[in-house]
């Protein structure tokens, strides 16, 4: 599918530092306060992507840091970051196990703590501009809900928050092979679902 609609909301973090890292691992709540700060907006984008529902992302994301909390001993100083989107992984996979019905589409929710949206608007684009970002912004994420959840998964990932195949792989506790697999079956509908196009490879056409 080439350069992904979404590459551009990629926010991955910077690297925590291992003294912080290992205060963490010995229960200090501040250190691991910090690592929250630094990944909270990563961890609630994966959840609310995967999930499509603010409110739902927002319970997600609060579980997602509260398992690793409780983990907090099996903590790596340099796999924080692939640690943390597995918990939220699982997190939001039992919240879709729990759904009878198909998520619903929001992509204004704010962040937890913020009044501000997850994409915050650009201040030099004019209105026109703004409208058909946003515009975009809201197919990518109607049709990352028609992928299955594993693809949906490492399209996000990957076009979203800009991991590294090896970092999908152990987020996901998969191979590299199965990863790339997911990844390009869940590109290629996503550009169908995109181009309009049935799953059969003919347009759609609005009724």
């Amino acid at each position: 599918m080439g350069e992904s609609p979404s590459r551009a909301l990629s926010d991955a973090p910077p690297a925590v530092d291992d003294a912080i890292v290992a205060r963490a691992r010995q229960g200090d709540l501040d250190a691991f306060n910090r690592i929250v700060a630094l990944h909270q907006r990563l961890v609630f984008n994966l959840c609310l992507r995967m999930l499509g529902d603010g409110a739902a992302a927002e319970d997600a994301t609060q579980e997602a840091f509260l398992s690793a909390y409780r983990n907090v001993k099996s903590l790596r100083g340099d796999r924080v970051r692939p640690w943390l989107l597995r918990i939220a992984a699982n997190a939001c996979t039992d919240e879709l196990r729990r759904r009878a019905r198909r998520p619903a589409l929001s992509l204004d929710a704010p962040l937890p703590g913020s009044d501000d949206p997850p994409d915050l608007p650009d201040a030099a684009a004019g209105p026109e501009a703004e409208a058909l970002r946003g515009e975009q912004r809201a197919r990518v994420q109607a049709a990352l809900l028609t992928l299955p959840a594993d693809q949906r998964m490492a399209v996000v990932l990957c076009d979203v928050q800009g991991l590294a195949y090896e970092e999908i792989a152990e987020a996901m506790r998969t191979s590299v092979g199965t990863v790339k697999s997911r990844i390009a079956r869940g590109r290629e509908k996503l550009r169908k679902e995109l181009a309009g196009e049935h799953p059969g490879g003919r347009e759609r056409h609005d009724v």
